[in-house]
């Protein structure tokens, strides 16, 4: 007989896979909501974005819990989605990013079979969480679920030790440059939308943002023109500003406006647009939510790590709701074709979820 962490493990392999690019989730929504009903839980359905949905039956004694992971990967659709296997790992492209937490949404319902809950146990399969998704998933779920839920857990596939009681904040341009162009050689002199959006792009790699807290940028794609020989009319490029600190990001994305402003003159312009704004939020370590996954984790043999990073979470705890974000597994090159998990904690990470929503069903 197949042990619990293999039967969740058989099932990540066959949600990984279905390709699902942000806003391309529906056929591994699809997927999930099938083994949803085969699991016999109310309430399945797939909402107008994608979001799957399903409710485990309690006892009315509490309010409900949630439990939550994304659906979509980083990976374009025609990714070869080739997975191997060793003795102690899996690899594959989106393994552990989502498809391992989501297959944990079934792997959490067996885990608790013959058990009664004192409340209903709502499980959410959601879209748009990476890239420009800009939390559109979770912010649907919220909206649907929030003000019924007692507690929120958002379940990654690679973060088991950590518990994620910070949100990130995030702000995402796309930098635009334009120009009249013209033939590279009849033209020249001309202002070229690509020359002004280079001069920009070096200006914003020296920006300085501080250690503490801590503050990140990254020019994450760029592109444009039309040929080699051709002054470029058009081009743009994609850029990410993360913060601890919501008012140090602010500050940041100041920053980033005014440079945008001092590049743009007439015959070439520049034009920003925000294409992603993730809230921060952040539950105290003491919350009991927080102490209850690290009580999980203490009794899976691991001690906690307390920390802050850019998950669904961001969206409850900017709306000051009680939430975690947990993983159920180790592993490492997460958004690379070359993306593995460690296979044998997983037996110490299902139990420790299991014990977190047990435990959340109890807070205040």
């Amino acid at each position: 007989m197949m042990s619990l962490a293999e039967r969740v493990l058989d099932l990540a392999c066959a949600i990984q896979q279905i390709p699902a690019p942000t806003f391309h989730e529906h056929a591994r929504a699809r997927f999930v909501a099938e083994q949803f009903r085969a699991l016999g839980l109310a309430d399945v359905s797939i909402d107008d974005l994608g979001n799957v949905y399903a409710r485990r039956p309690g006892a009315g004694r509490s309010r409900p819990v949630l439990v939550t992971a994304h659906l979509d990967t980083v990976f374009p659709a025609e990714t070869p989605l080739t997975l191997t296997r060793t003795a102690q790992r899996l690899h594959g492209p989106g393994i552990g990013d989502n498809s391992l937490a989501v297959a944990g949404l079934c792997g959490l319902i067996w885990a608790l079979e013959g058990e009664a809950l004192p409340g209903d146990l709502w499980l959410a399969a959601n879209v748009c969480e990476e890239g420009l998704g800009d939390l559109r998933g979770i912010r649907r779920v919220m909206e649907r679920l929030g003000d019924q839920v007692k507690a929120t857990v958002v379940l990654e596939g690679m973060a088991l030790g950590e518990v994620y009681h910070g949100g990130i904040g995030v702000r995402r341009y796309r930098v635009t440059a334009r120009a009249e162009g013209g033939h590279s050689w009849l033209n020249f002199g001309r202002p070229s939308a690509i020359h002004a959006l280079v001069r920009l792009a070096a200006r914003l790699t020296e920006l300085n943002v501080p250690a503490t807290p801590r503050t990140t940028f990254n020019i994450g794609t760029l592109g444009g023109g039309t040929s080699i020989n051709t002054i470029a009319r058009e081009a743009w490029l994609e850029l990410d500003l993360r913060s601890e600190d919501a008012a140090t990001l602010r500050a940041l994305a100041a920053q980033v406006e005014a440079l945008a402003a001092a590049h743009s003159r007439p015959g070439a312009t520049i034009e920003l647009a925000v294409v992603g704004d993730r809230p921060s939020g952040h539950l105290p370590r003491e919350h009991p939510l927080v102490q209850a996954a690290a009580r999980a984790l203490a009794e899976a043999g691991y001690s906690a790590k307390f920390d802050s990073g850019s998950t669904d979470a961001n969206l409850p705890l900017s709306q000051g709701r009680p939430c975690v974000c947990i993983g159920l597994t180790q592993g490492g090159n997460a958004h690379r074709p070359d993306e593995f998990i460690e296979t044998a904690p997983l037996s110490q990470g299902l139990p420790a979820l299991a014990a977190t929503v047990r435990s959340a069903f109890s807070l205040l």
